[in-house]
């Protein structure tokens, strides 16, 4: 990837042998890599080792969990928090193992909405609980920088399932626990 990246700077009209840019290539080709660290984590590798038997059936909420992704469209940086909930149906996930899986889905190319439906998903396969929900709110680069250029947007998304997306009071009962400060 060195040399792709020595050609970018060139097109760009870069000197890629300037004393400012010579490790460049290094530093873009280990910060891209560790952007897309994601690629080489999976969900079951993440969570069976946390995964337990409980007889607990009220809402577990993880939230405000920083997170960032890169955009696939521009790969500009998009940031944010990410709310997840879930209600049990007999078996929990570790606590600390939520904000894993948000990591491993926001460090791949992405975008929004599917990082909010792919950390819902998992969850919902991994332990059936009577329901999942995710939020995801994150301002975009490339839509602060670029584009519309609009620095204080801000974009959310939702996945709902099972009770969070049947029943309203369960889902009122989560956008209040997470909006509160």
């Amino acid at each position: 990837m060195l040399d792709e990246i020595r050609s970018i700077l060139t097109q760009i009209g870069e000197d890629p042998t300037r004393n400012g840019l010579v490790n460049t290539p290094k530093r873009v080709d280990h910060a891209l890599r560790f952007l897309t660290s994601g690629y080489r984590m999976n969900p079951e590798q993440l969570l069976n080792s946390a995964l337990f038997d409980v007889a607990y059936d009220e809402m577990v909420i993880v939230k405000d969990i920083e997170m960032f992704s890169l955009c696939e469209h521009h790969l500009l940086p998009f940031f944010g928090k990410c709310h997840v909930a879930y209600i049990p149906n007999g078996r929990i996930i570790g606590l600390s193992k939520i904000p894993r899986l948000v990591d491993m889905y926001a460090r791949r190319l992405q975008v929004q909405e599917r990082l909010t439906m792919q950390v819902a998903e998992t969850i919902n396969e991994k332990i059936n609980p009577k329901g999942v929900a995710v939020v995801v709110e994150a301002q975009h680069l490339c839509m602060i920088m670029r584009g519309v250029e609009k620095q204080h947007s801000v974009a959310v998304t939702s996945s709902m399932l099972g009770a969070f997306k049947d029943n309203q009071n369960t889902r009122n009962e989560f956008l209040n626990l997470i909006n509160r400060h």
